[in-house]
């Protein structure tokens, strides 16, 4: 039908299409960005001197480190001692101490503090000591000390209640985004654990007592103003959840254009599942991992969640394992997908020429 178009023409076009379409995208050469400047830009104050301590390894002395020791204390890598007694050269106790934190957030483990580490270290996290009990060798979740969790009474769901202070709030959020970002997080742990909670009328006598506080705010663990710290709530049956008042809290980070924003509902889930018993975990997409980066959301309970909160309270008896490994592997999919598309298109090719026999 087409004499002026051979078969050899048609594979050698389609075969120089393949080539084509494997080659790497091209766009014009850049400097790829420092990420620590990039973190730099939207971090504390206190945080965003840590930046000097990078490549620092035992023998080094940095002024300022004992900042840093102070850092690790505080997040249960070193044994408490008064501030007159650290100092700032890079000895075996911060030695042991990162290497540690290394393991413990899923990094390279080095002993040294490599721009992974450093960045890690400057992120905006949850307040919760990092220093609590493993009990499965094989597993990421951990529990607090002792294992505390809300008591369930015979077979019926544990019924938990939750309220806002009326006092401590914040002026940047409608009170209405705040309490459907709650809702939200709160129904993703009762999705998965025979708990439920519903709002309380009285603050005072609410298990979970939920509000937006600034620096010292008497329970010992003060905040520290934009990012740093950026939330922190008790084991059971405590029940209070406090998150610093000086973050822009968002909900849509389409209207909310500040570059430090917060996502709430991330926040909120993580501090829920402390509330419920779980410790910080290792699995850095996990929503018990202690850091979350400015901007972005990380509110999906992942199989480490679900494992860590189904150990301590079993299951909801409408939960299926199989709607959250789809869920998962949908999402590697499409990330999988769209990272190489060309590689997919070639491979087609290559199996149609193939199949009409015009590859040899």
């Amino acid at each position: 039908m087409f004499p002026f178009f051979s078969y050899s023409q048609f594979s050698l076009s389609l075969l120089f299409l393949s080539l084509f379409l494997s080659l790497p995208p091209v766009v014009p050469a850049r400097t790829l960005p420092d990420p620590l400047t990039n973190l730099k830009a939207a971090q504390n104050n206190t945080w965003r001197s840590f930046a000097k301590f990078l490549d620092a390894g035992r023998g080094s002395h940095v002024n300022g480190m004992s900042e840093l020791k102070k850092y690790f204390q505080r997040f249960g890598y070193l044994e408490p001692v008064s501030a007159s007694n650290l100092t700032d050269s890079f000895d075996d106790g911060l030695e042991s101490a990162v290497l540690a934190y290394q393991k413990k957030l899923g990094l390279t483990v080095t002993g040294k503090l490599d721009s992974d580490t450093v960045s890690q270290i400057m992120s905006p996290r949850c307040g919760v000591s990092d220093e609590s009990r493993t009990l499965h060798a094989t597993r990421h979740f951990v529990y607090f000390s002792g294992e505390p969790r809300w008591l369930r009474v015979g077979s019926a769901p544990i019924k938990l209640t939750y309220a806002f202070s009326p006092v401590h709030t914040i002026g940047n959020l409608p009170s209405s985004d705040i309490k459907s970002a709650f809702d939200r997080a709160f129904s993703r742990w009762s999705a998965v654990i025979p708990v439920t909670f519903t709002p309380a009328s009285d603050y005072s006598t609410a298990d979970v007592k939920i509000g937006f506080y600034h620096g010292d705010h008497g329970d010992g663990d003060p905040f520290d103003g934009v990012l740093g710290i950026l939330g922190h709530a008790f084991s059971p049956k405590n029940g209070r959840l406090h998150l610093d008042g000086a973050e822009t809290w968002a909900v849509d980070f389409a209207s909310e254009k500040s570059r430090t924003a917060v996502d709430l509902e991330s926040v909120a889930t993580h501090e829920i599942g402390h509330v419920l018993g779980l410790a910080h975990s290792s699995v850095r997409e996990a929503v018990m991992y202690p850091s979350l980066s400015p901007r972005t959301k990380r509110a999906d309970l992942k199989m480490d969640d679900v494992e860590g909160v189904q150990a301590l309270y079993g299951s909801n008896p409408n939960f299926k394992f199989s709607s959250l490994l789809e869920s998962d592997t949908s999402s590697s999919w499409a990330v999988g997908f769209g990272r190489s598309w060309h590689s997919w298109a070639t491979y087609w090719i290559m199996v149609l020429l193939m199949t009409l026999g015009l590859w040899t």
